[in-house]
């Protein structure tokens, strides 16, 4: 069957054989079915404990928060844009304090593009500013503490 030439070979072993495609095709989606739960679960995760951390910039994290979202969708799991836009808020580092208190204080709501750009906005405010999100790790706080 064409089907099972054009499937990797360390997925192939674990399908049952069948005649018909359309049993083999059914056998496939019995298969990933748990996969996909497994994965939406990850996500999830990921996408509610995600936190800007100066990495990267503000753009980068809120186009990745946004394509969590959006493979959560394609899962069946549908995040609301309003939603998102907290998720994003709540993943904000304290120097977007004032930022936070200012989107909470406005009766307008914005979409997660809206806030992405007005974070890249913020981002750049603050970078004039002089004040830059620093990372503490593990590491940097055992040198430290060596030095002194």
């Amino acid at each position: 069957m064409f089907l099972r030439m054009t499937i990797a070979s360390n997925i192939k072993s674990s399908l049952p054989s069948a005649d018909k495609a359309k049993a083999y095709l059914a056998a496939i989606e019995e298969r990933f079915k748990t996969a996909d739960k497994s994965l939406a679960g990850k996500l999830m995760a990921d996408l509610t404990t995600m936190k800007h951390d100066g990495t990267r910039s503000m753009h980068e994290h809120c186009i990745e928060m946004i394509n969590l979202a959006a493979k959560l969708k394609n899962l069946g799991l549908s995040v609301d844009d309003s939603f998102l836009v907290q998720f994003i808020l709540n993943s904000l580092p304290p120097q977007y304090g004032p930022f936070q208190i200012n989107y909470n204080a406005i009766d307008e709501k914005w979409t997660s593009n809206e806030l992405t750009s007005k974070l890249v906005q913020e981002e750049s405010r603050l970078d004039r500013e002089g004040i830059r999100v620093v990372i503490m790790s593990k590491k940097l706080n055992l040198k430290l503490k060596k030095w002194n």
